[in-house]
């Protein structure tokens, strides 16, 4: 069960309750946010490219339009948690890559 719950930096995602907190306090995320959030998080400490998310969560093909899909839920994600784009704490954009979460 430990595998369905990754807690760092004053976040937990539940995978099997599909919650997740910030702080103590519930993030109500769509599941796809949950899923960006979760493989992201699955990958701490790596950058992980737009195309591989994009394949991961919405497992499809991935065209070059898939890119916008991704940023725009990357920024509603950042807005939920209140991280900014140009400093972020939590979700790191690496420009011409992908993203990643610290470890």
């Amino acid at each position: 069960q430990e595998e369905n719950i990754i807690a760092f930096s004053g976040i937990v995602l539940d995978k099997d309750k599909h919650e997740c907190t910030l702080n103590e306090r519930p993030l109500s995320l769509t599941p796809t946010e949950f899923s960006i959030l979760w493989v992201l998080a699955s990958n701490r400490g790596h950058v992980v490219s737009s195309e591989e998310l994009f394949q991961e969560v919405w497992g499809d093909k991935y065209f070059t339009n898939s890119n916008n899909t991704v940023m725009v839920h990357i920024r509603h994600l950042r807005e939920k948690m209140n991280d900014s784009a140009e400093r972020p704490k939590y979700i790191k954009t690496v420009w011409g890559v992908g993203y990643k979460i610290d470890k």
